[in-house]
């Protein structure tokens, strides 16, 4: 059996320099915020084993695309929050800069769902990430590819208290 770790929210919401700012106490992110009473509220766990993030999880009817199943960009989301948490184990705040999104099968509301995300390769600043939303029969609903760039956290921080 797989040993697995729960990790919660993003690098930032934890950042020893970013933790400080009163406005970032809480974690309003659309994807894992538990503070977001209109996100997705999704909670991801570290597969050792697997080498992967797994989330499980159902959308409802608030998410709806076409009748019964979930909107383009909410699959777009999931998928980009999936490849969001590799930056946990590296430590590193890495926002997305390019994501590709492969829409295979409708992905049906009310139903249980898995994402799983992971690293394929960093050059650099690149972070090179995959997705996949599969559902309970482990078919492949949507898969996603993205490029992620790590950034300086304290630059961030100085740009964030200056538009705050």
């Amino acid at each position: 059996m797989s040993k697995a770790r729960h990790l919660h929210g993003h690098v930032h919401h934890r950042h020893p320099e970013l933790k400080k700012h009163p406005l970032l106490r809480k974690n309003y992110c659309f994807g894992c915020g538990k503070d977001n009473p209109e996100g997705l509220r999704m909670k991801f766990a570290y597969d050792e084993e697997g080498k992967r993030f797994v989330a499980h999880f159902r959308l409802s009817r608030r998410y709806t695309g076409p009748p019964g199943h979930a909107h383009g960009g909410i699959i777009a989301a999931v998928l980009d929050e999936a490849m969001s948490k590799p930056s946990r184990l590296r430590n590193v705040i890495a926002p997305t800069m390019e994501l590709t999104v492969e829409y295979l099968k409708p992905v049906p509301l009310g139903k249980k769902l898995t994402a799983f995300g992971w690293e394929r390769r960093v050059r650099g600043r690149e972070h090179y990430r995959a997705a996949e939303i599969r559902n309970q029969d482990g078919q492949v609903l949507a898969r996603g590819r993205g490029k992620f760039i790590a950034v300086d956290a304290e630059r961030i921080m100085a740009k964030f208290l200056r538009s705050g």
